[in-house]
Order: structure tokens, then C-alpha cells, then sequence
């Protein structure tokens, strides 16, 4: 059983989803629910089956994922970062396909930290003369 069972980790600003890719007939379940209950968008169902389309893996492998943290849009692209890092545990042949749609690359982008004596991150306190 544990020869079948790939895993991988995707990462988004703070959310993190473990993924595991498992032999069947392509059913995403994410924290016990399928992704249409749990995400509700057809436009986040697609970002989630963009790794499976390049790599022509659709309907050949299930996959369970456990999503924590961050907001629902950079969960679903950890969700999708974690897949493409587990089709590479599957076949490195597919490492060409997903790298060059992008999906490999890990989005550093995160919230920058508020700063003391300022507002908030960048802007500042309003400045009065008088």
C-alpha cells in the first residue's frame, strides 16, 4: 500500500497543503470534502486539474490533501503546487511539462510586516505643520 501513495507538500504565502496521490479515478478530496464543496468556484477546479492536464495524468490518480491556513485563493494554489510536486515523485519525466508552466516554482509573495512608527507596512502617519 505504501508503494502506491505519493507525497508531496505545496506551499502559498501562509497556507500549506499536504498532498497524497493515490491510484484511482481522479476524485480531489480536500479535508474530507470534495473541492466543489469545499472551494465552490469552477475556476479554482481548474487551477487544481491543470498539473494532472499537462502532465496527461486526468483521472488516473486520487488525490487526498490536507489544506491549513491562508484564504481560500492561496489554498488552492498550494493545493495545485502540492500535486505538481507529487506527479514528479511519480515520473521526473513530467518535471519538463510542469516547469515550464510555472507550477514547480514555489510563489514567494507574502504579507509584508507592519513597521513600527508607521500606519501600516508602507504608508505612513499623515504629517501636519502645525
Amino acid at each position: 500500500m505504501a508503494q502506491n501513495r505519493f507525497y508531496a507538500t505545496g506551499k502559498r504565502k501562509s497556507a500549506v497543503a499536504r498532498v497524497w496521490l493515490i491510484p484511482g479515478a481522479g476524485k480531489v478530496t480536500v479535508n474530507g470534502m470534495d473541492t466543489a464543496s469545499y472551494f465552490g468556484n469552477l475556476h479554482t477546479i481548474n487551477k487544481i486539474g491543470r498539473p494532472f492536464a499537462l502532465t496527461e495524468n486526468v483521472d488516473r490518480y486520487d488525490v487526498l490533501a490536507t489544506l491549513s491556513g491562508g484564504g481560500k485563493c492561496a489554498q488552492v494554489d498550494a493545493l495545485a503546487h502540492g500535486i505538481s510536486r507529487a506527479l514528479l515523485e511519480v515520473d521526473s519525466e513530467n518535471r519538463q511539462a510542469l516547469k515550464k508552466a510555472g507550477l514547480l516554482t514555489r510563489d514567494p509573495r507574502t504579507k509584508e510586516r507592519k513597521k513600527y512608527g508607521q500606519k501600516s507596512a508602507r504608508a505612513k502617519f499623515q504629517f501636519s505643520k502645525r
